[in-house]
């Protein structure tokens, strides 16, 4: 079964691979546009970066891995879509950078222990059918004191749940979003944990695009059309982070959010 399942995955983002046009891709706006809030978070928590050696796991389009490079790490693109390493690949070239890549089981990694600075990984976990797995060996493979970044969707929500159900051709049918309490396994293997979620009343934005503006989630990936159109949502999307900020003070709100992101210490 989970062989099919990541059988199923490849063949998705291979499919997917082949229809990305690199030259559309603004690689820093996936980490400073106002709403790309989870990885604003890690970048925060990761500090200096330069001469570091990162794992960008599950690497897809290899934005991540182009913008560390850029940012003087030393990356290695890895997914379990070989389309999707060539699509990095030449995303680095495009962007005069220089990455390595290769093609890997998140759960089952073929380095040794203690080989990276950093491991980063983006929307990942929730495509894996036991992300627990893929958590242990992003430890596994860290330096001492390295550390594990990653950000994933949450499974709490009942408004991105919804979108889920309509989304059925911009997304996989095995796919699992991540319960808030894997927090406590990645609590348990690293010495420290920082962490936090992201968009409640923000998800209001997703409302709009279907509801106002008549765009269909299968017509548009939401998640890629809130970093495209930035500069339009910002004011927006300004207020919604700050009235967020307040509600996840509150008890059992911050697991409603939308997205998790967790940078931990080795």
């Amino acid at each position: 079964m989970q062989d099919e399942t990541l059988k199923k995955e490849r063949q998705f983002h291979d499919a997917w691979a082949s229809t990305i046009d690199i030259d559309g891709i603004r690689v820093n706006d996936y980490f400073e546009a106002c709403t790309a809030p989870e990885n604003r978070f890690i970048v925060q928590q990761m500090g200096d970066i330069t001469g570091k050696r990162l794992l960008d796991l599950g690497c897809g389009a290899g934005e991540n891995s182009v913008y560390f490079a850029k940012k003087g790490a030393d990356c290695v693109a890895a997914d379990y879509s070989q389309g999707m390493v060539e699509v990095a690949l030449k995303l680095a070239e495009k962007n005069g950078v220089k990455i390595d890549g290769c093609t890997v089981n998140a759960m089952a990694l073929d380095f040794p222990d203690n080989s990276f600075d950093i491991v980063y990984a983006s929307n990942l976990l929730h495509h894996l059918p036991e992300p627990e797995k893929a958590i242990r060996e992003m430890h596994r493979v860290l330096k001492p004191g390295g550390k594990a970044c990653f950000w994933d969707p949450m499974k709490h929500n009942p408004v991105i749940n919804v979108y889920r159900r309509m989304a059925t051709e911009v997304r996989t049918e095995d796919e699992t979003p991540l319960d808030i309490n894997i927090v406590k396994l990645v609590q348990s293997l690293f010495s420290e944990t920082a962490y936090d979620t992201f968009w409640l009343t923000s998800l209001w934005i997703f409302l709009r695009f279907y509801l106002i503006e008549k765009v269909h989630p299968n017509e548009e990936r939401y998640w890629k059309k809130i970093i495209i159109e930035q500069e339009r949502l910002k004011p927006e999307y300004s207020r919604l982070e700050g009235l967020d900020g307040f509600l996840k003070k509150l008890p059992l709100m911050k697991r409603l959010a939308w997205n998790l992101a967790v940078v931990a210490t080795k």
